[in-house]
């Protein structure tokens, strides 16, 4: 049988099926724990949550591992289709620069990004403008949420509704540091406490990371999320830095008019960069612009180290 890896713990897989190109609707009687067969890790190959396998069930063993669309190393998942990056606009305050590598790494991933400003209630109007301004003008979509203060009464208000159509058909991963509300929000979307809500620190207001396996989680037919402990400590340095400027969407329009092949768009002249120009002019922001600079000379370091 085909089927969808939605869990793995301890290298026990719970396996759903998949029938006619669907994933079957995911109940009790038709999740299959299963192991790897011994060949797979022979091939290296070891299987993760989101894989397509083919599986016995009456052996209940996994037989193989399709061709992966994607995979992401920490944590590991594959096949993803979407990824939610939760900011908090306060407790903990919003890191543009880790929210800039992660859309970075959707990039070179190819897969797609939504943002999600939660905790909308908690700050002025005009900050969640500002950011909201930013990553729209860029190309991204962001949605607005106040998920703890969900009730029947206000979910149109609070956001929930519009990101539950954003993730309709997808396989999505959400990432955010701890803190963001990330738990928060799942459980808001099925209503139901499925993953551990973490407290925030009172004395530090920095998030205590109570997510530690990573599952799929079937919100409606052929839609799950997962909520991906780690996600949020990509590691940039596994980018090349010339191939950097290509990540950052803004800058694309701009980047095959400057002066010279390798324009690096950091050390050149506006005269002689494209990119410049176009930040000079607005058409890019400020704050998007020196985070590219810290990534690029974060990963130059680290490759001449």
């Amino acid at each position: 049988m085909k089927g969808l890896i939605i869990e793995n713990s301890a290298n026990l897989y719970k396996v759903v099926e998949i029938k006619n190109h669907n994933i079957k609707l995911i109940e009790e009687n038709n999740i299959y724990s299963c192991l790897a067969r011994g060949n797979l890790k022979k091939i290296g190959i070891s299987p993760v949550v989101g894989d397509i396998v083919e599986f016995s069930k009456e052996e209940k063993v996994i037989e193989k591992v399709e061709q992966r669309r994607n995979y992401i190393k920490r944590p590991k998942i594959a096949n993803i289709t979407q990824i939610v990056f939760v900011l908090s606009m306060k407790h903990p305050n919003p890191d543009l620069l880790l929210l800039d590598k992660q859309l970075v790494f959707a990039e070179k991933l190819g897969v797609k990004s939504l943002i999600v400003l939660n905790k909308c209630d908690l700050v002025k109007k005009e900050k969640i403008e500002e950011i909201e301004n930013i990553y729209t003008n860029a190309g991204y979509t962001v949605i607005k949420t106040c998920a703890i203060k969900n009730t029947q009464e206000n979910k149109k208000e609070s956001g929930i509704e519009l990101l539950r159509k954003k993730l309709n058909g997808e396989i999505s991963v959400f990432a955010g540091n701890s803190g963001v509300g990330k738990s928060t929000i799942i459980n808001t979307l099925f209503n139901n406490k499925i993953t551990e809500e973490g407290e925030i620190s009172q004395k530090n207001k920095k998030g205590k990371n109570t997510t530690t396996l990573v599952s799929l989680y079937e919100l409606e037919k052929n839609t799950f999320i997962a909520d991906a402990p780690g996600f949020a400590t990509f590691d940039v340095n596994e980018i090349e830095k010339e191939e950097l400027s290509h990540y950052f969407r803004e800058f694309i329009p701009y980047i095959g008019e400057c002066g010279y092949v390798g324009c690096s768009h950091i050390n050149e002249s506006v005269d002689e960069c494209n990119v410049k120009k176009a930040l000079n002019k607005n058409k890019i922001s400020k704050s998007r612009y020196e985070n590219y600079c810290k990534i690029y000379e974060e990963i130059k370091k680290y490759k001449k180290w």
